[in-house]
């Protein structure tokens, strides 16, 4: 039986973005949905007193000059910082980007707009300010509002972000029209700077850094297939095709990652220079460490177009983590994928289950299993239910009893 007692939220510190594992907000309010929706007879009370609660206490970080939180906060004394190791204290966009979802979804739960305010008082100010060739570099200041360095990634420190805006529109219910010409204007600038063609015709993620281009990609950069996947049938309608085919480019290069390498799993980031296609270069770059980012845009593909390929795609997954990564214990990242030598890392991340295992099961699952109509996923692959305008409107006519 889960009580109060069990569910302790004044951790010294937690990271504000949304990592299962580090900060228990993530599953919170997915937990209240989920119930709600699995069985009406079970009381939430537990669980919704102690995720608004814990709304409550995150509350504190956005007290800065512009209202961008900082990355960091003490639950116990609400004082919150930045990363050290963030340049000039700056806030992460991929961090401070990344809380739409679960705070609109707060608001949605308590019926307090404080939530869904702090989180639309970011979106003014990434609308306000200027953008380079159209593009949100990684680091902006939370006492300035402008940005730190100018590096833009579609991968880690930035990831999320895009992720959020297209997810932000989709959870609406489609109503989110800020989020959706926020997204399209984003991805026309990823399109134009970012996406490049290598010699051998794979479709890949560049990273930019002050008007540089790093031919890299990393493996968090592989969720972007999916993400364009899910936004195509919304973009104009002579985009549309072209989107959900550059998400099927990208898909491709990410299974290509693991293709090419000898334990069929990919490495930690890729480069599409000084000969590589789309394999690791550096012995830094060679690990895996379990993530889900290709598997979830097999899913998210295999959703949108039911080819085969994905499935057959995730099933190589499947085999390959069977014959590297399971020891003993569980399931273990390992040190060189183009090694089957089995140099394991000896951890089990949080995200294994929580996102690859996830996305491993809802590809091999039917269609109306969480399905994109009603659910969207987090960051973290939570589900938040879509907020279906129809049911409000229903609710608001029911003359009372």
């Amino acid at each position: 039986m889960v009580t109060a007692v069990t569910l302790p939220i004044n951790a010294p510190a937690v990271r504000l973005r949304l990592r299962a594992g580090v900060s228990p907000r993530p599953g919170m309010p997915v937990t209240v949905a989920m119930v709600n929706q699995a069985s009406e007879g079970l009381s939430l009370s537990v669980f919704k007193r102690k995720v608004l609660e814990l709304g409550e206490k995150l509350l504190p970080a956005f007290n800065t000059p512009t209202g961008i939180p900082r990355g960091v906060i003490n639950l116990g004394s609400g004082n919150s910082w930045s990363w050290g190791w963030a340049s000039a204290g700056s806030s992460i966009l991929a961090e401070f980007g990344t809380l739409h979802l679960e705070f609109v979804h707060l608001t949605e739960l308590s019926g307090n707009p404080i939530y869904t305010e702090k989180v639309m008082n970011i979106r003014k100010l990434l609308n306000k300010i200027e953008k380079p060739h159209g593009l949100y570099p990684n680091f902006l200041s939370p006492v300035s509002g402008n940005w730190v360095q100018h590096h833009v990634s579609i991968g880690g420190l930035g990831d999320s972000f895009y992720e959020y805006l297209i997810k932000s529109y989709l959870m609406s219910d489609k109503t989110d029209e800020d989020a959706k010409r926020m997204y399209y204007a984003a991805l026309e600038a990823i399109e134009a700077n970012l996406v490049q063609k290598s010699p051998g015709g794979l479709t890949y993620m560049a990273e930019w850094r002050g008007g540089l281009l790093d031919h890299k990609m990393g493996h968090l950069a592989c969720f972007s297939g999916g993400m364009v996947g899910i936004g195509a049938d919304d973009g104009a309608p002579e985009k549309r095709q072209h989107y959900l085919d550059l998400a099927a480019e990208i898909t491709h290069t990410c299974h290509e990652s693991y293709s090419r390498s000898a334990t069929k799993l990919g490495p930690e980031a890729f480069r599409f220079d000084g000969g590589a296609e789309a394999t690791a270069t550096r012995l830094s770059d060679r690990y895996y460490i379990l993530r889900p980012e290709v598997i979830e845009s097999y899913m998210y593909m295999w959703r949108l177009t039911h080819d085969p390929k994905y499935r057959q795609w995730g099933w190589e997954a499947v085999e390959a983590l069977e014959r590297h990564c399971r020891v003993e214990a569980g399931f273990s990242g390992i040190r060189d994928v183009y090694s089957t030598a089995g140099s394991h890392d000896n951890m089990q991340q949080s995200f294994f289950l929580s996102e690859t295992l996830k996305y491993l099961y809802l590809l091999f699952s039917d269609d109306d299993l969480l399905s994109l109509e009603d659910w969207v996923f987090n960051t973290e692959a939570h589900p938040l239910p879509v907020i279906h305008r129809s049911c409000l409107l229903e609710q608001d006519e029911t003359p009372p009893q």
